[in-house]
């Protein structure tokens, strides 16, 4: 059978699209790539649109059997690519065919690794994407990680293979990850709940990522966010972004597999360029905030989207 056969799937290495907006409402986040841009990017270089569906591979990824001729790319963080035993550029569409091994390894700097193949996995829709919900069990291969013995099918790609064979992404564009990030953020909904005191060390930092990370949010760990009165709100709706800080004054960012709602006051709310830079971040490194204006943060988000129109050499 054509595909990609999973042969050892990484800890958690998922099938991920660009979500599924507009049912939060009915408790179901969008859930998608923690790093948006590093996603698209992938599919951008081996012809699919945007939108076709990937793997998303965390601190270490799988090996795969092509089981049909094709183009993939590596994206996002820094896990060594190999083909068949030998390094393989990242960044860069690369033709593969029947019988090769494709394995990427245990990541050096960064998170999260995206794996594009020309024409996107074809597993069937759920509620209109294919992206992976692990708590809630839905879209991806049932609604899970990846298992060995999984065969994942591939569709039909747009492109001619030898035209996007050799596309990459402009040296200059290629991001690093360092292990320390700085995130703006947008002050709000509730910063009127925290001390002076407290909004300052918030910004001040640094936080320190904890074990306590996942697709649903990130636990940080630094200065004491002191709350002016309370912690606790009537549960009103998490943006992507969102930052709740509950008693203990300690943040958690939380992102797109996060609750529709919570009752935990939130200081701030990270501006979207910057939600990969969280989602790049692994358990010990460090997260610094700071702050800008809507006006700013849509400039910014503009800036962000010129940057990334001209990124592929083809």
């Amino acid at each position: 059978m054509s595909g990609l056969f999973v042969v050892e799937p990484g800890p958690q290495t998922t099938v991920q699209d660009l979500g599924r907006p507009g049912h939060l409402r009915y408790g179901i986040p969008p859930a998608g790539p923690m790093d948006r841009d590093a996603f698209c990017l992938a599919d951008r270089l081996v012809g699919n649109p945007e939108s076709a569906a990937g793997l998303e591979c965390t601190i270490q990824g799988p090996r795969i059997e092509v089981r049909q001729e094709g183009v993939v790319a590596v994206t996002g963080a820094e896990m060594p690519f190999r083909i068949n035993g030998r390094e393989t550029p990242r960044w860069q569409a690369v033709r593969v065919r029947p019988g090769d091994l494709l394995q990427l390894g245990m990541v050096k700097s960064g998170c999260r690794a995206y794996l594009a193949v020309a024409g996107g996995i074809d597993v069937p829709p759920a509620l209109g994407s294919r992206a992976t919900y692990l708590r809630g069990r839905l879209g991806g291969v049932e609604g899970r990680a990846l298992q060995k013995g999984d065969l994942l099918p591939v569709g039909t790609p747009t492109e001619r293979l030898d035209a996007v064979e050799g596309w990459r992404v402009r040296p200059e564009l290629i991001p690093s990850y360092p292990q320390e990030v700085e995130c703006r953020v947008i002050l709000g909904p509730q910063d009127d709940r925290f001390t002076e005191e407290g909004i300052e060390a918030f910004l001040t930092g640094p936080y320190q990522v904890t074990p306590q990370v996942d697709r649903m949010g990130y636990r940080l760990k630094g200065p004491r966010i002191t709350h002016r009165r309370g912690h606790d709100i009537v549960s009103d709706g998490i943006p992507l972004g969102g930052i709740q800080v509950p008693g203990e004054g300690q943040p958690i960012v939380l992102l797109v597999d996060r609750q529709s709602t919570g009752g935990y006051t939130k200081i701030a709310t990270v501006i979207t360029p910057d939600i990969g830079r969280v989602g790049q971040t692994k358990p010990g490194h460090w997260i610094r905030f700071r702050r800008v204006g809507l006006a700013e943060a849509h400039a910014l988000l503009r800036a962000e989207a010129r940057r990334w129109e001209d990124a592929i050499l083809r």
